[in-house]
This record gives structure tokens, sequence and C-alpha cells, in this order.
């Protein structure tokens, strides 16, 4: 074990996920484990090796941290991994998305690591009441959602299950928010809360393509030059109270009788609006707006809009680059 000032970080998986994960603190200054425990007959060295350079080349583009103090990456197999996991205070469980590995390795991990440590899988799949029963002490165990590329992207999704100690999802969002992370914290539900949300917009975009709506260039302009934009600013709770729930609730009723029971509002809008809980204009929504305060909020916000707009400006041109031929939706017999 180390001190608070120098966690000791050991990342267990070095694809990918891995490699990112392992930039992401070593771009804060902080020293890393990255672990190679792919089981095979084959020479890992190499791409050990070629990992390492990898991530240190991707680094070394990169400005110094802060501290100024070079920090250190280790790259090891799954024999060394032992001792660095011994004494590891957080562990980052990254290997494939197939449950018997992942339940196989933390099992490991759960055996040789310190009885301390907090154990995160980086599952974007499983849930955590599905991952600790390997581990045996389900209580240090979370999900660690990054979002890929995990070193540049700012979200965590960190689920907890019921076993969860408090304190162990405290350690491991203090220790994303020092390396510049943003952690936010749900129970375990499937999708977790980014992947639940873009698989709608994403699958309602799609059908927007077989049905002959709008070309995938268009709708993917849309989304880049409006939607996306505006939910970066504004979360979508957020958005329901800015424009007013009554706008949702008329929005969906609309919808759903037109294109189905898909576009029905939950019961929440609902509930909002028979208790007068419609945003700004009733002084509380999904948040709570102080009259005075409201001038100062919405200001702060429109400057948000102009900043990044202005930031994406060249990118949401209207002859900006799209792919020369969309594929042609496919045909239904």
């Amino acid at each position: 074990m180390t001190d608070q000032a120098h966690p000791c970080v050991v990342v267990v998986g070095a694809g990918r996920m891995g490699q990112g994960i392992a930039l992401a603190f070593l771009s804060a200054g902080m020293d890393v484990t990255l672990a190679d425990v792919k089981e095979t007959d084959e020479d890992r060295a190499p791409y050990r090796r070629a990992a390492e350079r990898e991530v240190l080349d991707r680094l070394a583009a990169r400005p110094s941290p802060v501290s100024g103090r070079a920090p250190r990456l280790t790259v090891c197999g799954r024999a060394a991994a032992g001792e660095r996991l011994a004494g590891a205070d957080v562990v980052f469980e990254a290997v494939p998305e197939v449950l018997e590995v992942k339940r196989s390795v933390l099992s490991w991990v759960g055996a040789v690591a310190s009885g301390s440590a907090v154990i995160a899988s980086t599952t974007s799949t499983f849930l955590v009441t599905e991952l600790a029963a390997p581990v045996g002490d389900g209580s240090r165990v979370v999900n660690a959602h990054w979002l890929n590329p995990a070193d540049l992207m700012p979200l965590v999704e960190v689920s907890r299950g019921e076993r969860t100690d408090p304190g162990a999802v405290s350690r491991l969002t203090g220790l994303l928010r020092r390396i510049g992370k943003v952690p936010v914290v749900c129970g375990p539900a499937p999708g977790y809360i980014v992947p639940r949300l873009q698989v709608l917009v994403m699958n309602e975009a799609a059908r927007m393509v077989e049905e002959g709506v709008a070309s995938a260039a268009d709708i993917d302009r849309a989304v880049r030059a409006g939607f996306g934009p505006r939910f970066s600013v504004l979360g979508p709770l957020e958005f329901i109270d800015w424009g007013g729930g009554d706008t949702l609730y008329y929005a969906s009723r609309y919808l759903a009788a037109a294109l189905g029971e898909r576009f029905r509002a939950p019961a929440v809008i609902e509930e909002n609006m028979r208790s007068r809980r419609r945003g700004p204009q009733d002084g509380t929504g999904f948040y709570d707006y102080t009259p005075e305060d409201l001038p100062a909020y919405r200001a702060s916000r429109m400057r948000e809009f102009e900043e990044l707009l202005h930031l994406r400006a060249d990118g949401l041109r209207a002859d900006a680059p799209f792919p020369e031929r969309p594929a042609a939706p496919p045909e239904h017999g």
C-alpha cells in the first residue's frame, strides 16, 4: 500500500481500454502499472513492448504534468503483476468483454490484490452484481465504465452494487477527480446512464434512415450542429426544465399517437405537470430555481453555448466533410 499522495494504481488488461486508462493516470503525473494477463503459448513480450511504446509515445506528445515529475509506467505480465497487485490501492480490470474471462481474472485479482484495494471492472455490459462474486469481498467491487477514448473523455460512470461499501465508491471517485475525470454514480442498472441513453438515440436515428425520413448525412449533421451541442451544455433533464416540462408533455403525447408507444412520456413527466413542476416558470422542476438567480443562470448557460459553438464553428459548417457516399438503407421485401 502507498500513501494517499501517491496511490498504487494497477490496470489489468493491456488492450486499447487498458492503455487509455494508464495514459489518463500518467497524464496526471501518477505512476501506473499496466498488466498484460492474457494466457497463451505465444511470446507476449513483443506485444507488451508495443503497448508500452504506444502509451509513452502518446504521453510524450502532451504537456508535462504540472508537478514536473516524470510519471513511471510499468508494463508486465501476469507473474510480475502479482507483486504489484499485493500493494495496490485501486485495480482496474480491463480485459475483453467476455463474462467468463472477466470472472476468471477478477477471481485471480481478488485472491492476489491487497485486501483493502478497490477493484473496479471497466465493463460496458455487465452489472457489478454479476462480477462481484468471484472476488469474494463484494464490498470493494464497483464498475467503472470509461468512455472511449478513455484518456480523453472526461466521464467515468461508477456503478455500485447493494454490497458495495460507500467508502470504496468515495475513494474511487476521489481518485478519478484527482486525474481530471468527471465521475457520476449510478446503481446496478442495465446500460448505466450513457449507454442506455445513446442506444435509444442511435436506434431512432437508424429507424429514420430506414423509413426514409432523412439521409444518414443529414441526420448526423442535425445531431452535430443541434442536438449534440445543445445537450453538452444542458443535460436532458435540465433541458426539460429550460424549455418547460409542459413542452415535453404535449410533444410526447403527439409523437406517441403518431409514431408509437416508445414516445410516451414516463409518469414523472405527467406528475410534474399535475403538481406544477414545469421548470423555471414554476420555480421548480427536476431542479429548483430562485427567481432572483434566474437571469444570471440563463446568462451563464448562454455564454457556454457561445463558447462551445465558437470552438466548433469549423466542424459545424454546412460543407464540413462527410463520407462521400452514405450507405443506402437496406431493402426490405
